[in-house]
């Protein structure tokens, strides 16, 4: 009997699989945006829309070490938040459930954070573990942390027994504001100026990273906007645009988690008035509507890069941008940037030898870049330089728990407010971009809600499932920055 037809069999099945594995958008990814996109409210159906063209959208965790060893004024986790221990096998467990419940639901390939109370809390092979599951299911996750951890804790995280790098790069999310409390070293600031050390021992820390161990990183810097520091934006970003932060982000105050640590008038701070702070500190005009990211009104993006003192961004609202922002949401749409570099050229061939013309668009959009920058000779001198740093403002504003909680409960029985504020809250909840996810209910729900209405009853029963010890216990001593070391010691 010949075997010959069993070889061709094989060679066909390779082919196939090759064919599927080179498409530029999986078919479960293209099922997931369409179904995105169905879900949006027509209001936010704008050309500029992401969700559901480009992505589905940002996840969270929740519940799964709401503990944190911090008292900021504000605090969006609620009263019982601190009283339930991290516990590892816990955490893990619900990662995975919930990780597992997105991909089934919002496809294989998302951006995803690792975030509840203090994530430098959890061991660093849980830690290390909880990124390889959010990595498993097809998510690229990152760690939320107020920073104040030592070089020792990354390195543990990132070695594995073997004491080789269980990750080529990690993704970091660094919160120094001056409504938090607690730092060693600093536990109260009086100003974001004093926090500057902090920040850039945070960046150096994965420098040192890099420079030992060749792990690549991605850093964020979030600051909590309220009345008192809403007019040291500029100054902040003035100074942390050239630490090793890509992401400059910030979130105006709410009403929402625990209210014993309310201490301002939150509903002063206005949308337009933060953004306005942020593009002074850019030293530029921030053209957010370029890329929506849900709802304006919740959160507004630019991205761009500095070149030397200058920001520019990667497209601007002139109709030749516009067009180029077009082609790139039509034909490059939902695919999966983060795929293996071999994976990610083969797929890109193929959108080029469907489309040609790509090539012609591309080509446009870079020389105006370039032209923008200051012509070649600019950048080539600023890319030697090291002083081409991608950077990316982003402003979230979340929402107020008394509007928030009617807001959800009339969604739920698919009801309008007569309210406008109330209506205004259901629109924004419809076109969330962040969301967290329920498996035991089948729900993917806002993190809005998750903190307004969810998370008091939640973190309640996971008092009674993950206590307190009794026994007090004191936290080992670790290092602070050398020029605010005078402070060490002092009482929250």
């Amino acid at each position: 009997m010949s075997r010959q037809p069993a070889r061709w069999q094989r060679a066909i099945d390779r082919l196939g699989s090759l064919e599927r594995a080179t498409r530029p958008v999986a078919d479960e990814s293209r099922t997931a945006l369409a179904r995105r996109w169905a879900a949006l409210p027509d209001h936010v159906r704008t050309p500029s829309q992401t969700l559901g063209r480009m992505a589905v959208g940002c996840e969270g965790t929740h519940g799964v070490f709401p503990r944190c060893n911090f008292t900021c004024t504000p605090c969006y986790h609620s009263a019982d938040a601190n009283r339930v221990r991290v516990d590892g096998a816990h955490t893990l467990a619900e990662v995975d459930r919930q990780m597992a419940y997105l991909a089934s639901v919002r496809g294989p390939h998302a951006h995803a954070q690792l975030i509840g109370g203090e994530v430098s809390l959890l061991d660093p092979d849980d830690h290390a573990e909880a990124l390889a599951i959010m990595r498993r299911h097809g998510r690229e996750p990152m760690s939320f942390t107020h920073g104040d951890m030592d070089y020792s804790y990354l390195e543990r995280l990132v070695l594995g027994p073997d004491g080789r790098p269980r990750f080529g790069r990690l993704s970091f999310a660094g919160h120094f504001d001056t409504t938090m409390r607690g730092r060693r070293g600093l536990r109260r600031p009086t100003s974001e100026a004093e926090l500057n050390p902090y920040r850039q021992e945070f960046c150096d820390m994965f420098r040192r990273l890099r420079a030992e161990h060749g792990v690549k990183f991605f850093l964020a810097h979030n600051m909590t906007v309220t009345p008192r520091n809403v007019d040291e934006i500029p100054q902040v970003i003035r100074d942390c645009r050239s630490m090793g932060f890509n992401m400059l982000s910030f979130q105006p105050a709410a009403f929402v988690g625990d209210e014993r640590r309310w201490r301002e008038d939150y509903r002063s701070l206005d949308a337009d008035t933060v953004w306005a702070k942020i593009e002074e500190g850019a030293g530029a005009r921030l053209p957010y509507r370029v890329f929506q990211t849900g709802d304006e009104r919740c959160n507004r993006s630019a991205f761009g890069y500095y070149l030397g003192e200058r920001w520019f961004p990667v497209a601007d609202d002139d109709p030749e941008d516009l067009a180029a922002r077009d082609a790139f949401f039509t034909y490059l749409g939902g695919i999966h940037w983060g795929a293996p570099r071999a994976l990610l050229v083969a797929r890109l061939a193929r959108v080029l030898a469907a489309h040609p013309h790509l090539a012609a668009i591309a080509g446009r959009w870079l020389a105006r870049r370039v032209r923008q920058a200051g012509g070649v000779v600019a950048v080539v001198r600023a890319l030697r330089r090291g002083e081409l740093v991608p950077m990316t403002f982003v402003m979230h504003r979340f929402m107020h728990a008394e509007d928030v909680k009617p807001a959800w409960e009339l969604c739920q029985r698919g009801e309008t407010s007569d309210d406008p504020r109330i209506r205004e809250t259901q629109e924004r909840l419809q076109a969330c971009f962040y969301a967290m996810a329920h498996p035991e209910t089948g729900e993917i729900v806002p993190a809005c809600v998750q903190h307004s209405v969810l998370d008091p009853a939640e973190n309640a029963a996971l008092v009674e499932l993950l206590p307190l010890s009794r026994r007090r216990t004191v936290p080992q001593p670790a290092s602070a920055p050398a020029t605010a070391a005078a402070g060490k010691g002092e009482l929250c």
